[in-house]
């Protein structure tokens, strides 16, 4: 049982796409270490229910419903964190979509908006409206893939998208130093609701595990506590970098 401290006393986390999978893990874990954190995703119904397996083990929480490619949502989102918490330490951007299993040359035009809106462009647009509100010394992670180092075949469109992410860390931590860290999590496969198609299929399973040295799927905790690392101030003099967490699966472009 990995010990947890308490890093975050009094910080304010708002973690996109945070009622399953990854972003809840890392939501609850930035929690359980002292955060009041913020969740959200797109039905009222999985707000709620994290909002309430989150209060039972005690931690501070506010849960707003949050399409990331809707402006008045992603407006609303910042607006009521502030209201209840009056500023914000840590921003984790980890909505993402992969809507079509076509090659690129094959992918319709509005398959290739949708991708590209909700992986890469509502974290540029999301952090615009919190900018003005992030404290000195605040952290902002980007959950990207190790498919932005290595794009999967039934993904290839979603890796690209998150190859950019790993441009977008680089540029926005030279923009916004020095008051604010920016970083990114490159997570190997996980099995989630997201990654279901993927885990699922014994065979696939089976061939990403003999790709990986330590011979086992990463797990959401796993990416939780790199969150945690990169948003605390253990790693006060690190921005700009991509941390990769996918059991010594090949990650370098």
């Amino acid at each position: 049982m990995v010990k947890i401290g308490r890093r975050f006393e009094g910080k304010v986390a708002v973690v996109t796409a945070s009622t399953q999978g990854i972003g809840y893990s890392i939501a609850e874990r930035l929690g359980l270490e002292g955060a009041n954190v913020v969740v959200s995703s797109r039905r009222q119904k999985n707000v709620d229910e994290a909002v309430e397996k989150l209060s039972a083990r005690g931690i501070q929480v506010l849960g707003v419903v949050c399409h990331v490619s809707n402006s008045q949502h992603r407006k609303n989102l910042i607006d009521q964190t502030i209201q209840k918490f009056g500023e914000i330490d840590i921003i984790v951007s980890n909505a993402a979509a992969n809507p079509t299993m076509d090659s690129i040359l094959e992918s319709r035009e509005s398959v290739l908006d949708k991708i590209w809106e909700i992986n890469v462009k509502a974290s540029i647009l999301l952090l615009q409206d919190a900018a003005p509100h992030l404290k000195k010394g605040s952290s902002v992670i980007f959950i990207s893939s190790i498919t932005g180092y290595n794009p999967q075949a039934s993904m290839l469109m979603y890796g690209v998208t998150k190859t950019a992410l790993l441009g977008l860390t680089k540029a926005l931590a030279a923009e916004m130093a020095p008051n604010t860290r920016v970083n990114c999590i490159a997570p190997g496969f996980v099995p989630t609701n997201f990654a279901k198609s993927i885990t699922d299929n014994a065979a696939i399973r089976k061939a990403i595990e003999e790709e990986t040295l330590l011979k086992r799927l990463g797990t959401t905790e796993d990416m939780a506590a790199a969150a945690a690392f990169l948003a605390s101030d253990d790693a006060s003099f690190i921005t700009g970098e991509t941390l990769v967490v996918a059991g010594g699966v090949p990650s370098r472009l």
